[in-house]
């Protein structure tokens, strides 16, 4: 009997042992976790050309400014906007998943256009890898890297495929379109070569994307009083974030003329396109 007991208690110690054990490795993963995701990843290869802000920026519809690729461990430089007087600034952060950002480019879109022909704007488009999930097919970083690729090779046509992509947007939370399906859609905007292809289906600046994604998200946004990102999208005019109704142009456009200077002798005129259609 005494040495049935010995035998019970050595069981209930080397179980005793075993969960503390347990418990401890346990913690330690979880401690580790937290600190791998508090240090910054960095990108560790080079991004486009044509978005070393993280964005691209235009000065008309068909005409983007040419910048140098932003290269691993350096840091993005904030676009100048230096007329915030007489000229609206406009900064868009988008996932061409998401059905908000769809309605709002589809809605906005073409007065933006006109504005940026007039001369009264300068449009900075920053795309994220915001709703990647394991149900959707990766498809926020395939199409983010599909018009990055656009960026980098043929830039004066980003704003074409952009509207391009969210003409065929497929629904959040699916496995969204496959490759050749968003080669077909940017050859439909006019954008198609073999290095364009290879871009997209080695998925190039998918290292760039995702460490933009966690820059805009996780830090300060440049050129704005923005100090936390709240989703997409999230669209800043001269330096105040607009919150107002995403399917309603003349909204936007109001927003647009009260944020810009009081001193402006011309602000952007409202032409609504109010009606977002899918």
């Amino acid at each position: 009997m005494r040495e049935e007991a010995a035998k019970k208690a050595r069981r209930r110690r080397w179980w005793i042992q075993g969960s503390v054990a347990v418990v401890i490795v346990a913690v330690l993963a979880v401690v580790a976790l937290v600190i791998v995701n508090s240090i910054p990843q960095g990108q560790t290869s080079a991004g486009p050309k044509n978005m070393v802000s993280d964005g691209i920026v235009f000065t008309s519809s068909t005409k983007a400014v040419r910048t140098p690729a932003l290269q691993p461990g350096e840091k993005p430089t904030p676009t100048t906007q230096s007329d915030t007087s007489s000229k609206a600034y406009i900064t868009i952060y988008e996932d061409l998943q998401c059905p908000y950002c769809q309605e709002f480019e589809q809605t906005n879109m073409t007065q933006i256009e006109q504005w940026l022909d007039a001369g009264l704007a300068q449009l900075e488009i920053h795309p994220l890898n915001y709703l990647a999930s394991a149900g959707n097919g990766g498809y926020p970083l395939r199409a983010g890297n599909a018009v990055s690729c656009v960026a980098n090779y043929d830039p004066d046509k980003f704003l074409a495929v952009n509207t391009a992509l969210y003409a065929k947007q497929p629904k959040e939370n699916t496995g969204g379109l496959p490759n050749s399906t968003i080669l077909s859609i940017l050859k439909s905007a006019g954008v198609s070569s073999s290095a364009i292809t290879k871009c997209v289906d080695n998925t190039r600046f998918s290292d760039w994307l995702n460490a933009a994604t966690k820059r805009a998200t996780t830090q300060k946004l440049p050129n704005s009083s923005v100090a936390t990102f709240n989703g997409t999208p999230t669209v800043i005019v001269n330096g105040k974030q607009y919150q107002g109704s995403l399917t309603d142009a003349t909204a936007f456009a109001s927003f647009v003329q009260s944020t810009v200077g009081s001193s402006s002798t011309s602000t952007p005129t409202p032409t609504p396109t109010p009606t977002a259609t899918k």
